[in-house]
């Protein structure tokens, strides 16, 4: 890791006084202003309940954070590791009686170390091929999805497997590739000469939809379901081909400058629709932050304000707009887990699980703790694995042993869920809420054929 040498003269953003932020963009004093140390954030912190350090828990990373403004302490490592072994989960905000944003603060936070101390070697190296090379991308992530597709139906995986091969890999990673979904075709590459994919009967409104982008390589049967749930609930949906990564994984790596530079181009692709939909809770949640991006841009900034009130998690927008309740039976005992950024990041909770009850022969079993972060994180399960696997461990620990499913609604959780339900011995299937919506309407439609 190496410090990189700031010259003050060049650039006028820098803070004033004894701060020592000393680039632009820096973490907003008014996220700190409110905050007192009363500790009622502590029992909501995945890594102070981990660690019991204070410099782990949430105003432990206030304090810091604050601390460097005021000239107390420097961006050096001491800094940078509480700060980036958060896992941004949001929910000391939701514990918080002063709502301290203590998310904003520490991707605030990461965007200085970054550009103080940018990755280098290998690691550097990793970063920029994917976040910079590949997830902005949406050609190169089809060709990397085709690759996928052939290792998994060409024999390769199995061959992969019984060999051994597979083990000269990090063992976290060996985890994910045991769980990896069957790999389909986007559906972005499938509708890409469709303008408009229209409702099933009458049309009640036209809605943009973001497809994501691991989302639509790894999970575009999730999208697919996205859009039969939408189409049967009279939404006109289109899917804007210049629609790129919202954004999420750079923002949360401390890339700031390339968050901002996705952000735009979203803005501009969905511009001429009143409604964005998003399936995935850390996509909807940074979309609904763009704002946070341009505090120096006020025109930017007062721009990306009025694109957050657009967008909207699928759950909420069939809550909202009103649904067919199915009429077909499922008969499945299910739990629900909230994904961090739709319950502590959107403040969705209800609304998924008002659906997913509706679904006749669905039976709800109440999981305790159902808002604590599952240890996935965007990719913290591959940047702090150790960590991960402990928020994991004691995340299943509250998993109902009686259920077949486990519903949320954010593919990084299903990913983390799936490696935790093979790695203690347990049998649910991890599903998307919209999938079982969209499944209770396809056995519907086959029992009318049927007749």
């Amino acid at each position: 890791m190496s410090i990189r040498e700031v010259d003050l003269n060049s650039d006028p953003a820098c803070s004033t006084g004894l701060s020592n932020y000393l680039l632009k963009d820096h973490p907003d004093e008014n996220k700190w202003a409110d905050c007192v140390h009363c500790g009622m954030c502590l029992e909501s912190c995945p890594t102070y309940e981990q660690t019991g350090q204070e410099q782990h828990s949430p105003r432990g990373r206030v304090h810091l954070i604050k601390s460097v403004a005021e000239g107390k302490l420097t961006v050096n490592e001491h800094f940078m590791d509480p700060v980036f072994a958060c896992l941004d989960c949001r929910a000391c905000t939701t514990a918080c009686p002063a709502d301290v944003d203590v998310g904003g603060l520490i991707e605030e936070a990461r965007g200085q170390i970054r550009q103080v101390m940018p990755l280098t070697g290998v690691k550097g190296a990793v970063s920029k091929v994917f976040l910079e090379g590949l997830f902005p991308h949406q050609n190169r992530l089809n060709s990397l999805g085709s690759l996928l597709k052939f290792y998994q139906k060409s024999g390769m995986q199995k061959v992969v497997r019984k060999t051994g091969l597979i083990n000269i890999m990090p063992q976290h990673l060996v985890d994910m590739e045991a769980i990896m979904p069957e790999v389909k075709e986007p559906v972005r590459k499938k509708y890409k000469n469709e303008k408009v994919i229209k409702a099933k009967g009458e049309t009640k409104q036209e809605v943009a939809m973001l497809t994501g982008c691991i989302m639509d390589v790894m999970f575009s049967e999730i999208n697919e379901a996205t859009i039969n749930v939408l189409t049967r609930n009279g939404n006109d949906v289109v899917i804007p081909q210049k629609q790129t990564c919202c954004g999420a994984l750079h923002v949360h790596a401390g890339d700031r400058e390339m968050g901002r530079k996705l952000a735009k181009q979203n803005m501009e692709a969905f511009e001429d629709y009143e409604k964005v939909i998003v399936n995935a809770a850390g996509c909807g949640c940074m979309m609904k932050e763009y704002a946070e991006l341009f505090p120096d841009d006020p025109e930017m900034h007062e721009k990306a304000e009025e694109f957050s009130k657009k967008v909207e998690d699928i759950s909420k927008h069939l809550y909202e707009t009103g649904y067919e309740k199915p009429k077909a039976e499922l008969n499945t005992r299910i739990t629900y887990h909230d994904a961090c950024h739709l319950a502590h990041g959107q403040g969705v909770r209800q609304e998924p699980r008002d659906l997913l009850i509706s679904i006749p022969g669905v039976e709800m079993v109440h999981m305790p703790n159902a808002d604590r972060c599952c240890g996935s994180a965007g990719i913290y399960n591959i940047t702090n694995p150790e960590m991960a696997n402990a928020v994991l461990e004691s995340k299943m620990e509250n998993v109902p042993e009686d259920v077949e499913m486990i519903s949320m609604g954010n593919p990084g959780c299903m990913l983390q869920m799936a490696m935790g339900v093979k790695k203690y011995g347990k049998n649910q299937r991890i599903v998307h809420t919209v999938q079982l919506l969209d499944w209770a309407y396809k056995k519907e439609d086959e029992q009318k054929e049927g007749k």
